[in-house]
């Protein structure tokens, strides 16, 4: 197995990361303040809920931390880290990540719709999971790879998305950011390899998972407490 990029990064953080950030927990216990996102209007889904489980694929930098958020999020069933967006067939890691493919980093979320509504689950990805405003980059990757994306699987998905990103931009959620997120057409999820699933539940003290994702965890917990459960979602099995 070929070693994963994202170790070196987090070995040159070293003691002082690790301080800085376990410093910052005990004094709030959150991410940074960020402006309120607007809730969605009920008006962004017109049709009930469909019986049975839905999909959603979201990219937003590194797939651990989104994967992490949404494990947390009711309703969700499992979210499954892997790529979408590029041409290459069958796509590694190795290939994703030095932006040779196409892809970005994703996540599929499995949804009951009946508990969590799509609007919803994009409430969580543009105001905890990521920031919509940084182009190709999240934190300290950067690479096309790692872009803000949206991949709707039907026109209901693509309509209530860009509705939503319109509300936000009206309403001048980020400032005077404009939001950079792309809505493509969904044509293939691959999964990524079996070391990238579940790796914040695994890796709790990964330096990494410290530093940018169990924030957002646990700015999920705070902004949106009645979407929050504290028990990790189904593990994924099986993956490359």
């Amino acid at each position: 197995m070929a070693i994963d990029p994202k170790y070196a990064l987090a070995a040159k953080a070293g003691a002082a990361l690790l301080a800085v950030v376990l410093l910052g927990f005990a004094f709030s216990g959150t991410a940074p303040a960020r402006q309120p996102v607007p809730e969605p209007a009920a008006a962004l889904e017109t049709a009930p809920p469909k019986a049975g489980l839905q999909t959603a694929v979201l990219a937003g930098g590194c797939f651990w931390g989104v994967e992490a958020v949404f494990e947390h999020v009711k309703g969700v069933t499992s979210v499954v880290s892997g790529y979408a967006g590029g041409s290459n067939r069958n796509p590694r890691y190795e290939e994703v990540s030095a932006g040779l493919t196409g892809h970005a980093e994703a996540v599929r979320i499995t949804y009951d719709p009946r508990q969590v509504s799509y609007a919803q689950l994009l409430k969580v990805f543009f105001a905890v999971a990521h920031d919509p405003t940084q182009l190709n980059r999240q934190g300290p990757d950067r690479g096309t790879q790692y872009r803000s994306a949206i991949f709707h699987a039907s026109p209901e998905q693509r309509r209530v998305a860009a509705a939503y990103i319109a509300q936000m931009q009206a309403a001048g959620t980020f400032g005077k950011a404009p939001i950079v997120t792309q809505l493509s057409p969904l044509a293939k999820f691959w999964p990524a390899e079996g070391y990238h699933q579940d790796f914040a539940r695994l890796n709790p003290t990964h330096p990494y998972i410290l530093a940018h994702d169990a924030p957002k965890v646990a700015r999920l917990k705070s902004r949106y407490p009645a979407m929050y459960r504290a028990q990790w979602g189904v593990p994924v099995a099986g993956a490359r």
